[in-house]
């Protein structure tokens, strides 16, 4: 629900600021929020330190890149179409899984990424086959496409076992190391963006609320609730429950937006429903009592 508000709010600062720099803001007021519950990890000899490869590699991956990519994205698309795009990560999330980290693919998570990767088809058709054999997409559709594979490389990477233990005592200091490296990136790209002239905004009310709910909803709650659920169930299972995104996203796009949802958005719902539908049923054959 919060990231589903997260595309909403993203479309609608698209007048107000710049999406990288939106990015950059956003990370700057989480991490400084966070900064009086972690700040110990900054000692000399932290973990932070010797696992800084890692960690700037999921700060880059999961702050820098991927929220980056999505603000970027929502400047073409709407956020409806942003989110269902995002839908196709059951797909990435079993395939990097697979090639990349040793995972079992089962045939029923096989079938719950079918059905989801055919409701993004059928979102971005407009329920239209024909424009999907002509193979055609918005820029920012194909801007989500890529946060989305990013997104799934950081998931996977978070529940590799290799971390200090200072850096896992508790979940604000685990997402205060990720902010570490991840602003300092975001920064790098804002940067960029500036240089290439791209610097709105405007400063004002709109923009002070649109930068508090992003920092503390979709940032802080919604990144820390993403990695307690990987951790439990593992990536490829939350990637399904990732899709339930556009089902709020369309109901808060009629609500602020004016964007109604169309009937082939109810058809692409329905398969994204049956998607975690039978990854929940995958979830349960295997999860462990220790799990449960």
């Amino acid at each position: 629900m919060l990231w589903a508000g997260n595309a909403v709010v993203g479309r609608i600062a698209q007048d107000l600021i710049a999406p990288i720099t939106l990015n950059f803001l956003r990370w700057v007021i989480a991490f400084l929020v966070l900064l009086p519950l972690g700040w110990k990890i900054f000692r000399p000899g932290s973990g932070l330190w010797k696992k800084r490869v890692r960690y700037a590699v999921l700060g880059l991956c999961g702050i820098g890149v991927y929220n980056g990519l999505q603000y970027l994205a929502l400047h073409t698309s709407t956020p409806i179409n942003v989110t269902l795009v995002g839908a196709s990560m059951p797909v990435w999330m079993l395939l990097v899984g697979a090639l990349f980290f040793g995972a079992t693919v089962r045939k029923f998570q096989i079938l719950g990424a079918l059905l989801s990767i055919l409701g993004v088809l059928i979102v971005l058709s407009h329920g239209n086959w024909q424009q999907v054999l002509a193979f055609r997409f918005v820029a920012g559709d194909l801007y989500m496409l890529v946060a989305t594979l990013v997104w799934t490389f950081y998931s996977w990477l978070l529940i590799q076992p290799v971390d200090a233990p200072e850096l896992r005592a508790n979940w604000a200091t685990f997402l205060l190391a990720q902010m570490a490296y991840g602003v300092v990136w975001s920064g790098l790209f804002a940067g960029i963006e500036q240089g290439l002239g791209v610097n709105t905004f405007v400063w004002g009310w709109p923009l002070f609320f649109i930068l508090l709910y992003v920092s503390l909803g979709p940032a802080i709650v919604a990144f820390r609730c993403w990695g307690a659920g990987v951790q439990i169930v593992g990536p490829a299972i939350a990637g399904f429950f990732n899709n339930l995104t556009p089902l709020f996203a369309a109901v808060m796009s009629a609500a602020f937006l004016g964007e109604t949802p169309q009937l082939y958005h109810g058809a692409a719902f329905l398969l994204i429903v049956c998607g975690i539908v039978l990854s929940a049923r995958v979830s349960g054959r295997t999860r462990s009592p220790a799990g449960r």
